[in-house]
This record gives structure tokens, sequence and C-alpha cells, in this order.
């Protein structure tokens, strides 16, 4: 039988070195893989550049990455969280590659798929496209954009079994999903790891072929950016 549990988080990060390109899951704070950034805070690794929609808040998720300077580049959509971001950026501390939000995932996609470029309309005319193939199909002009390449992507999703078959719950799939298989070594943490048979196949999200490593997160705190609620009649 397939097995890719592993028993804690410091197991599924073994491997993971500076000067890597690491991806991340996660949309702001929703859905992000918490233990392993934690466990990537405790290793100290230096010099990575890290594929993810943004870089959290200034003292939680890939923010905490950013307060230790720990990350030379970042591949990202929207930096507006992040005053350390913002404040490394502009001084010319920080390397950073602003990429459409839908460009950004397709580029997942298509290394997860194979791919190694495709074209998108997203970009064209602006400082996006700037040293890149352009091309008219139907009148309309594309940007040729090369798939990403890593060595590691850490997930987040909701339940998972040894196999590494997952399910996401809601808007944590978010770009979890698309990152699966999309780097050399993906690892997956879950909240809930059970054993394989106990998934409904028609509700698995993403099949444990994309996945190479699984263990069961600990200590979740699930944070929001911003809590608004209506004032109290």
């Amino acid at each position: 039988m397939i097995n890719k549990k592993v028993d804690n988080v410091q197991e599924a990060l073994q491997g993971v070195k500076s000067g890597m390109t690491l991806m991340l899951g996660g949309f702001g704070l929703c859905g992000i893989p918490e233990n392993a950034i934690s466990e990537l805070v405790r290793l100290d690794i230096r010099e990575v550049t890290c594929i993810s929609n943004n870089a959290g808040v200034d003292d939680f998720g890939l923010g905490l990455l950013l307060q230790n300077k720990q990350i030379k580049k970042m591949i990202s959509s929207y930096v507006g969280e992040n005053d350390e971001f913002e404040r490394q950026m502009l001084s010319g501390e920080l390397e950073v590659e602003l990429t459409p939000q839908g460009t950004l995932a397709e580029k997942c996609r298509a290394a997860q798929a194979g791919f190694p470029a495709f074209y998108t309309p997203a970009g064209y005319g602006t400082e996006v496209a700037e040293g890149k193939e352009t091309r008219e199909f139907d009148g309309k002009m594309y940007v040729l954009e090369p798939a990403f390449k890593a060595d590691f992507a850490f997930v987040k999703a909701w339940k998972g079994d040894a196999a590494g078959n997952l399910v996401f719950k809601g808007t944590s799939r978010n770009f979890n999903p698309n990152m699966c298989g999309a780097a050399t070594i993906t690892v997956a943490e879950v909240e809930e790891l059970v054993l394989v048979g106990e998934l409904n196949p028609n509700n698995i999200h993403i099949p444990g072929i994309f996945v190479q490593r699984i263990f069961q997160g600990k200590h979740y705190e699930k944070r929001i950016e911003q809590r608004t609620v209506r004032q109290k009649q």
C-alpha cells in the first residue's frame, strides 16, 4: 500500500536548503501552510525565492520569513497587507516579481500539468510583458509566460490520507490545488489525516499522485487579516 505519511513537520521538510525556490499555498492568511512556514523560520534557511499570492502580514504567515530576512525574492500578486514587505521592496532589500493573479495561478497549473509555457492576454502592453515573447491570435495580442520551476511546494488541506489524497474546505482551497505537483516535491499538511479508503473518492480534490509527503499539522491559528463585523443593534 502506498504510504506517503511522515510523522512530523521536521521530517516533511527534510532536504529544504538555502537558495531554493519554494511555492506556498494560501490567499492572504486563508489556507496557508502554517506548520511548514514555522519550520522554515526555525530552520533559518536563507536566500530563498518564494512563490505565493502574497506574503501574509507582518507577524504571521510569510511575514515571519520576511521579518527574519530569509527571503531573497518574492513572486507574488498582492503586497498590500504587509508593511515590512513594502519597506523591503521600496528599499531594494527584496527582489519582487509582481504577477497578475490569474497568470500566477496558471503558471502553477502549467508546471503541474507539465507544460513549459502558455500564452495569456494578461499584462500585454505593460511592464509585465517586458522581455517576453508576444504573439497575435485572432487579432488579439498575447504574452508567453513560462511555467514555474520550484524545488518544494507547501500546501494546506482540510483532510488527507496516507496515500496523499487531499480534500480542501471552502475558500482555503485557493492556490493550494494548483501548487500540488507543481514542484519537485510537494508537502501537504492537513488538519485531519485519515486511513486510506476513508475519503469518499467523489470528494477528493487532488489525487495522491501529486503529493510526495503528507503530515497532520498542529495548533492552527487560522487568523483573519481584517475582521469586520456589523455593529450590535
